[in-house]
């Protein structure tokens, strides 16, 4: 009796307003996903259950029973089975490999009776109680190089395991553990040096690897420049640095603008002379223009030569346009653009859209969801939906920083970086913004598997969060 007593008390210290906002996000999915296949229920004689629809309704039923099933739960039940229920996902990641459904080139998916089961779905939610078990261990200290290897293999295991089936955009969204670990003390330098790289490899595509190598030169320059004392000739030379570069894109002669950029460095510095401070800067920003330029030139050489022929076409789709085909894989982005574009500021109305209800959109009910907000409830939708994610990723940073102990601070995180990768890469490649990788809107794109375990995630860190009062 007192047991039963105490789960009350709990449940009623929950995060409210976190749990409103996820049943506001899985209440939108549904009528999403019911309005995207409108015509099939429609038209069709296929049972109501066997419909997309249908089969999500399914998949949030089962997700409010694991929701309470989970507040019936000891809180100390997720901790003291966190690393059986991560063995449980490499399990299942492995058996996929040999028994799982082949669907559309990927070996990822379990297919019971008409209903399919995705097993990297429930690898993350297992990775996510293992870090957490790991970091709230009192011996870890990620200041440690050991420490801070045993932290990044535990999510690296499932992402080779994911690379195999191979399903690169599930793989991809593993990397949102550095949110994680950025939070736990990760050396930020790192995290420059990697946005850095992604920097030099969308500019070595979108732009002639020469001047990406120019800019390097002028910024590399501009930041010597800026450390040593000033004078009239340091401005005039980053001036003059800047017009090189300018010159040469305006006459299609990038070599100018490297050839000049390497002159007027090597003519500052015999003019400079020898100075201590000088050659400590040339030290550091020497090499890293040199490994800058030569990671452009790979970059390019790497997607065109070493990529398989899909793989370059969603690269190409995402920053060379002009060299896809508009009915190829190029189709999905500008469709999807038109239908967000059509809805103007309060959209079309429920079941109104045209291009939905004419599947114009290609997998508009999974990857493409957004658009059919965006057709049908217009500005206002959209800004509804990303505000409604917004506020759940506040919540999670709130629940994180009032956690008592460091398991929860650290499982509240890791849901925070899955959300977050989610939420800016599915959004992102509905508008063109990043490439195409098969990644569903959380709560709201078509999807069983990706509801339950999203739901599971949310139960655990509002079950985790009510035990903060009784600790």
């Amino acid at each position: 009796m007192s047991s039963i007593i105490s789960r009350n008390k709990e449940f009623a210290k929950v995060d409210w307003i976190t749990l409103a906002t996820y049943i506001s996000l899985v209440v939108i999915g549904w009528m999403m996903i019911y309005a995207s296949g409108y015509s099939e229920l429609t038209e069709s004689t296929t049972p109501f259950f066997r419909t997309n629809a249908g089969k999500q309704l399914i998949a949030i039923i089962i997700s409010a029973f694991l929701f309470l099933l989970v507040f019936i739960t000891d809180f100390k039940f997720w901790s003291s089975l966190s690393y059986p229920i991560y063995l449980l996902g490499l399990l299942f990641l492995v058996a996929v490999l040999f028994f799982g459904q082949k669907i559309k080139g990927s070996t990822s998916w379990f297919n019971l009776g008409g209903f399919s089961f995705q097993p990297s779905e429930f690898a993350k939610f297992g990775t996510m109680l293992a870090m957490a078990a790991y970091l709230s261990y009192f011996k870890t200290n990620l200041k440690q190089f050991k420490s801070r290897l045993i932290a990044m293999m535990l999510f690296a295991v499932p992402i080779g395991l994911i690379l195999m089936q191979p399903d690169a955009g599930s793989a991809i969204t593993f990397g949102s553990f550095f949110v994680l670990l950025f939070r736990e003390g990760f050396n930020p330098v790192w995290y420059i040096i990697g946005l850095a790289l992604l920097a030099l490899f969308i500019l070595a595509l979108k732009f002639d690897p020469l001047y990406v190598i120019a800019y390097i030169l002028a910024i590399g320059s501009t930041l010597i420049y800026s450390q040593l004392r000033k004078n009239n000739q340091q401005l005039f030379i980053v001036l003059a640095s800047w017009g090189l570069i300018m010159a040469s894109y305006w006459s299609k002669v990038p070599i100018m603008a490297v050839l000049g950029l390497l002159g007027t460095g090597l003519a500052f510095f015999i003019y400079q002379g020898y100075q201590q401070r000088l050659q400590r800067l040339l030290i550091i920003l020497v090499p890293s223009i040199l490994a800058g330029a030569a990671f452009t030139k790979v970059s390019q050489y790497t997607v065109d030569n070493f990529l398989k022929p899909h793989q370059r076409e969603r690269i190409n789709v995402w920053l060379r346009p002009e060299m896809c085909d508009p009915r190829g894989n190029l189709y999905h982005v500008l469709q999807s653009k038109l239908a967000i574009s059509s809805g103007n500021f309060s959209g079309k109305g429920f079941l109104e859209g045209t291009l939905t209800k004419l599947n114009y959109v290609p997998e508009q009910s999974t990857d493409f969801i957004f658009s059919t907000i965006g057709e049908e409830q217009g500005f206002l939708g959209i800004i509804a939906i990303i505000g409604l994610f917004v506020l759940l990723m506040l919540r999670a940073i709130a629940i994180g920083e009032r956690a008592r102990n460091t398991f929860t601070r650290v499982y509240a995180y890791s849901f925070l970086g899955f959300i977050l990768v989610h939420f800016f890469i599915n959004i992102g490649m509905t508008m063109g913004l990043v490439p195409i990788m098969g990644i569903p809107l959380p709560f709201i794109s078509y999807g069983g598997s990706s509801c339950i375990v999203f739901s599971l995630m949310t139960a655990v860190l509002l079950r985790l969060d009510s035990s903060r009062h009784f600790v």
